[in-house]
């Protein structure tokens, strides 16, 4: 390993020295240099191989793909582990991962551009556009009650509308009789069964993490008079060519789709017979794209340059600053999961954002904003730094075990 180690150091330094070695077709069009024309510290970066190593010798992870952006640039791209072991198929630099959670940021950046265009505002009650949202009830204890105040656009944005995954009790039997995050509803079907089901709470006044951003694919489609899809198609993959995200892996891809594990290596989810084969009727756009690393990465570096890759512009700049500030209410305080609160930590349009030093991650710096999907997969985009992070891989429950190990390593890579 030791002798492997100084293999890829000199390989690095070489890049620093003569080039970045790496075909620009291997990060798809992404702009790509030698991290250290980008102020980066080659030795340093080196570490994440023996980090992700480490984890797949010991089966936390079956395989990984981890990509750094500085300055808008890749300047480090590399992959690990196996796509699926029961085929010996190594991962691969467009391997289609599950990317759950991570949809949530890019279904928001939809509703965004319908917002710069006037046809939507964030303070917006969500009646106005689906009726079925309109009167909405709220469990108590006492009995359930009818909402005082409407959803908004921006509460359905941060999480704060009342609407919710699952919970315990009596509530969670009714969220669960009502299965409205059922793939073989349609978005209409969806938001109707939301309409027949109790708010968690008054809306506005707590955080839970749930089905709100499904609910703004509804909104999309009745908004634009296109199908969920299409006009993510249209308006945000295509510009930007993301070529590789959508709600399915269609069959010219299939083998390059990811297989899905528990760590220790259970096969939870087989690419040759997985669901996401086929198209759903429900577009979730709260958890239900697949894409390559390559293409979240575009999506990001887009947002940094204040909207635009490429000449192509998704957004305005004064947007992007508005999706990256902190928008739930100081009385609600921090996000939270259950107890666990993550102090510091609040949440834009789209996606967590570090309001203030946080014990809950001590390598994350204020303004830092970032998420990440039920697989484990994680991005995080520091203004600070000007950096960006996506790592990859395929592992249920969800866990920051990737995260954790290499956030620190990549942060102190940051040199000017």
């Amino acid at each position: 390993m030791k002798m492997h180690l100084k293999l890829k150091q000199l390989v690095w330094i070489s890049i620093a020295l003569f080039g970045t070695g790496l075909d620009q077709n291997q990060a798809e069009d992404l702009p790509v240099v030698s991290p250290t024309e980008v102020g980066m510290s080659a030795d340093k970066l080196v570490k994440v191989e023996t980090i992700v190593n480490d984890l797949i010798a010991k089966k936390r992870l079956a395989g990984a793909s981890v990509m750094v952006a500085r300055k808008g640039q890749v300047c480090f791209f590399e992959t690990y582990g196996k796509m699926d072991v029961e085929r010996d198929k190594e991962m691969q630099k467009d391997t289609i991962f599950r990317i759950y959670s991570m949809s949530k940021a890019i279904t928001t950046a939809a509703v965004m551009q319908l917002i710069e265009q006037g046809k939507i505002s964030p303070d917006d009650p969500i009646g106005k556009y689906i009726p079925e949202l309109k009167a909405m009830t709220v469990f108590r204890e006492e009995g359930i009650k009818p909402a005082k105040n409407p959803i908004t656009v921006a509460q359905l944005m941060t999480h704060t509308a009342g609407l919710v995954y699952g919970a315990a009790g009596e509530y969670g039997k009714l969220v669960k009789k009502e299965d409205a995050i059922n793939r073989d509803n349609t978005l209409q079907k969806m938001t109707q069964k939301m309409g027949q089901t109790p708010l968690m709470y008054e809306p506005g006044t707590d955080w839970v993490y749930g089905t709100s951003i499904d609910v703004l694919g509804r909104l999309i489609e009745v908004v634009s008079k296109q199908p969920f899809d299409k006009y993510l198609q249209d308006n945000i993959f295509t510009p930007l060519d993301m070529s590789d995200t959508g709600f399915f892996v269609p069959k010219e891809k299939q083998a390059r789709f990811s297989a899905n594990y528990k760590p220790g290596g259970e096969l939870i989810d087989d690419p040759a017979t997985s669901r996401y084969l086929k198209k759903p009727n429900l577009l979730s756009g709260g958890g239900g794209l697949v894409g390559t690393i390559s293409d979240y990465m575009k999506f990001l570096i887009a947002l940094r340059n204040g909207g635009q890759l490429n000449g192509k512009r998704i957004l305005k700049p004064e947007t992007i600053k508005l999706m990256t500030q902190n928008h739930v209410p100081k009385e609600v305080g921090w996000i939270k999961f259950g107890k666990s609160v993550r102090d510091g930590v609040g949440f834009g349009y789209g996606f967590s954002v570090c309001v203030e030093p946080s014990q809950f991650d001590s390598a994350r710096k204020v303004g830092d904003y970032g998420w990440g999907g039920a697989a484990s997969t994680h991005y995080w985009s520091s203004p600070k730094d000007d950096l960006i992070v996506v790592t990859m891989e395929q592992t249920m429950p969800f866990s920051f075990l990737l995260e954790t190990a290499l956030k620190p390593v990549i942060s102190e890579a940051v040199e000017k």
